[in-house]
């Protein structure tokens, strides 16, 4: 096949470190054979998908040697690739089955006739009855009775503490190799002043709870509050970072990103999605 020929040859040029423009050349006569074999337009393949994304990664001027394709088009491609590869890794890893109809009835009764008895409580009572059930799953579908004291809402809370109130939030960045960058942001909330960033591709509770020590050295500003989501990464070693630090702890309700709207934006303005963000960037490169 033509198609794997061309791939094997741009492996050996890229092994053997032949210059630029032999990779270029290859590229033009590859886009014209397939010009050729078209009747109407480009008949193009699976094959001239993956030999242009090849190039894309190994050639810096890939645009230069377009020539019937649009660098749009193959970042299109690209953005594809990453939604098949990371839609086949989730499919491989199943999630936590359901529990069934008559379990959760029996929790909710549970709450409801022990008003007293937390999340905790009915998952140790739950497992004397031979349930095992997740304390997450139990606090899910646990019935909230009696009165419940006024306070003030969300919103004017953190309107009152906004000058003495930091966020974090992770996002995910997509890489041009299909791989995920994790950026770690922690901002101030009353300018929305970005006070540290950090990526990596393993994150962990540890490396997470150190960013936090080096977001506030302690010679500088440092919050009263420090506002993060329900992530499992902030774990005892995350929070016992931000409690020696003298920083009390907010946690967002279950989904509910709108509390940390503030950092959600960063994320949704650095983590753009794979089409403009690597346009942006071959675009610069180019």
């Amino acid at each position: 096949m033509p198609d794997l020929s061309l791939l094997v040859n741009l492996l050996q040029l890229a092994v053997k470190d032949r210059t630029r423009l032999v990779l270029e050349n290859i590229a033009l006569r590859h886009q014209i054979a397939v010009y050729k074999r078209s009747i109407k337009g480009p008949n193009i393949k699976g094959g001239d998908r993956i030999s242009w994304l090849t190039l894309m990664r190994m050639l810096k001027e890939w645009r230069r040697a377009l020539v019937f394709v649009q660098p749009e088009t193959v970042l299109k491609w690209h953005g594809k690739g990453f939604k098949h590869y990371w839609r086949g890794e989730s499919r491989a890893k199943p999630g936590r089955p359901p529990i069934s109809m008559k379990l959760i009835h029996l929790i909710r009764r549970m709450s409801m006739d022990n008003v007293t008895w937390g999340a905790p409580r009915i998952v140790d009572e739950l497992a004397i009855l031979g349930h095992a059930v997740a304390e997450s799953t139990v606090a899910k579908y646990t019935v909230a009775d009696g009165p419940t004291e006024p306070s003030q809402i969300w919103r004017t809370f953190l309107y009152n503490h906004l000058a003495e109130t930091a966020a974090c939030d992770f996002f995910v960045v997509p890489a041009v190799t299909f791989q995920r960058l994790f950026c770690f942001v922690v901002m101030s909330l009353d300018r929305c002043r970005i006070l540290h960033i950090n990526v990596t591709k393993r994150p962990t509770a540890e490396w997470t709870a150190q960013q936090v020590v080096e977001a506030f050295p302690g010679d500088e500003w440092t919050p009263r509050f420090f506002q993060r989501d329900r992530d499992g990464i902030h774990c005892w070693a995350f929070r016992r970072k931000v409690t020696a630090l003298g920083i009390e702890g907010l946690v967002s309700e279950p989904r509910s990103p709108w509390q940390n709207a503030y950092v959600e934006r960063v994320g949704e303005i650095v983590a753009t999605p794979v089409l403009g963000g690597l346009h942006h960037r071959y675009s610069r490169a180019a």
